[in-house]
């Protein structure tokens, strides 16, 4: 029994997405705790707000340098 390529890439992609989404939640979970500890005093509400600030300045850096690469990538080729 023969693999095609193309399903053989989509289940890597596929497992890939799966872990990447797992590590997130586990990720989230730490850093949501992490804020509600270090800002107890003043609620969690506070701590709610820091951490979404914090994580949608990360997301936005993170997407502004990954459109940078691929805008690099696509008119120059990949570099040697």
């Amino acid at each position: 029994m023969e693999i095609k390529p193309t399903y053989l890439g989509t289940m890597i992609s596929l497992a890939t997405v799966a872990f990447g989404l797992i590590a997130a939640g586990a990720w989230n979970k730490f850093v949501s705790d992490l804020f509600a500890v270090l800002l107890r005093p003043g609620g969690s509400v506070i701590a709610e707000f820091a951490y979404a600030v914090i994580v949608t300045v990360v997301a936005i850096l993170v997407i502004q340098n990954l459109g940078k690469l691929a805008e690099r990538e696509t008119f120059f080729g990949p570099k040697p």
